[in-house]
């Protein structure tokens, strides 16, 4: 089959759809999708997303320097989608989408009580990219619902289902298909 070039577009998708919460000084907070974003570093634990200036939470971001990442499930599918699509200049998403703030363990920014996972950042860095800002965070707690953690207290992603975001089709996707494990391509090589 033959390639085609279709230009300079971000083609790389799935990329994870997740929504961040963040607060301004004033305790008034927000929800935003990200699907510009995720683990960057392992040792410090970091995490990061991009966010355009002109969108409402970038303002609170700066300001206060914390951030949550949340991760639906896909029973969380439409309210991801509205926080995306839905602008806090107009519209309280935690009303609109029905969410719970949850106090955070350490960061002054709510969780989101629905999703099965949170991940509390502090900013370290901020890199101007051009259309986006790159919040760089260093991860200082995460939570999860006991329900989605197996006895080792790992994240068991079969039980809350989470899903990706296309770019270029603009579809969500489930993932929550096991098709191997890490380094089992080593071990068919060995025989």
């Amino acid at each position: 089959m033959a390639k085609k070039n279709i230009g300079t577009v971000s083609a790389i998708s799935p990329i994870p759809a997740f929504m961040a919460t963040c607060a301004d000084k004033n305790g008034n907070s927000n929800i935003i999708t990200i699907s510009y974003g995720g683990i960057i570093n392992a040792v410090p634990p970091m995490a990061y997303i991009s966010v355009r200036d002109t969108r409402y939470s970038y303002h609170m971001l700066k300001e206060t320097g914390e951030f949550v990442i949340n991760i639906p499930g896909g029973n969380l599918t439409k309210e991801t989608d509205l926080c995306g699509i839905l602008s806090a200049r107009k519209v309280n998403k935690w009303e609109a989408t029905k969410l719970t703030p949850v106090e955070a363990s350490i960061v002054k920014v709510p969780m989101i009580k629905e999703c099965p996972v949170n991940i509390e950042c502090v900013i370290k860095h901020i890199i101007a990219l051009g259309s986006h800002d790159i919040f760089l965070a260093e991860i200082v707690a995460t939570h999860a619902d006991e329900e989605v953690l197996n006895d080792k207290n790992k994240v068991m992603i079969d039980k809350f289902k989470p899903f990706a975001f296309c770019y270029n089709a603009q579809e969500y996707w489930t993932l929550d298909s096991l098709i191997g494990h890490y380094g089992w391509a080593a071990k068919e090589i060995d025989k």
